[in-house]
């Protein structure tokens, strides 16, 4: 049906499902985003359309659920894998999509992370589900820096420039024969957190910058990807050094969710909307 919508249909439905979305959101965690960061949060989405605008509309199935279950691991304990993926079919070709918090260029140079996973996605998909694959890709939803930089400090010129260079998509090959590999690594892992043989970095390691990304810590570019932050201690004592505009907003409502405390709103005075709220997920 939307292909058959013109610009400005699918735009104010984006616009309508999105401020739907949020306000289910809000009313199930009890938290509110300013007008300013929800503002950015639907400039995100709209250019998300215009540079994804073919995949979308041809998505045919949409989080589906991929599981693996029955692994062992070295000691002997069953395990399963899980993971949630968008299905493209067209022109007779399938691709599975995974979309990540990440951008594109830290994908790329670290390829080898999303191939382990999207093999055992594509292993699950073709050869127990019997179904036809073409293609793998990640759908990467961080925006880059030039186009941070543009919507910060730039023109509309410079913005619209700098849109245009991005992809977000990053094709990534399968290869089912490095699955084992990739299940015994799973395996290995399941038996060190169950053994317990697992702790946080020191505080100083998430203060200092990320691998090849001098200008993003440890700590927000790892960290806020954990499930455990909240009750990590190191993360803790790095969310109170009061590091940044972002770091000192966020420390409130950090000590509200430590306690239990219902929020019922999240004040974000003086953040510089996506570049901020990105620091603070």
């Amino acid at each position: 049906m939307a292909a058959d919508w013109d610009e400005q249909e699918l735009q104010e439905f984006l616009q309508q499902s999105y401020y739907q979305n949020y306000d289910l959101l809000r009313l199930e965690s009890g938290i509110a985003l300013s007008p300013e960061v929800k503002q950015a949060g639907m400039q995100q989405v709209l250019f998300y359309w215009q540079k994804m605008r073919d995949v979308a509309l041809n998505v045919s199935e949409t989080e589906v659920r991929l599981s693996l279950p029955g692994n062992e691991s070295p000691k002997e304990r069953i395990f399963g894998i899980e993971g949630v993926v968008d299905i493209v079919r067209e022109g007779g070709k399938t691709i599975i999509y995974d979309i990540k918090t990440h951008d594109a260029d830290y994908v790329r140079s670290h390829i080898e992370l999303y191939e382990d996973q999207l093999n055992v996605y594509a292993h699950i998909w073709k050869e127990l589900q019997k179904q036809p694959l073409d293609g793998t890709a990640v759908i990467c939803t961080e925006f880059p820096d030039e186009v941070k930089d543009a919507l910060k400090n730039g023109t509309d010129e410079q913005l619209a420039r700098a849109v245009e260079r991005w992809d977000p998509l990053v094709e990534v090959d399968f290869n089912t024969r490095k699955v084992k590999d990739t299940i015994r690594s799973f395996g290995r892992v399941v038996d060190q957190i169950e053994d317990h043989q697992f702790a946080p970095p020191p505080v100083e390691k998430l203060l200092q910058p990320f691998a090849d990304r001098a200008n993003v810590r440890f700590g927000t570019h790892v960290c806020r990807n954990c499930d455990a932050r909240f009750s990590c201690a190191a993360y803790r004592v790095y969310m109170r050094q009061g590091r940044g505009r972002a770091d000192q907003a966020f420390e409130q409502y950090y000590s509200d969710l430590e306690i239990g405390e219902p929020l019922e709103e999240w004040r974000t005075a003086g953040l510089d909307s996506m570049s901020d709220v990105e620091e603070m997920i």
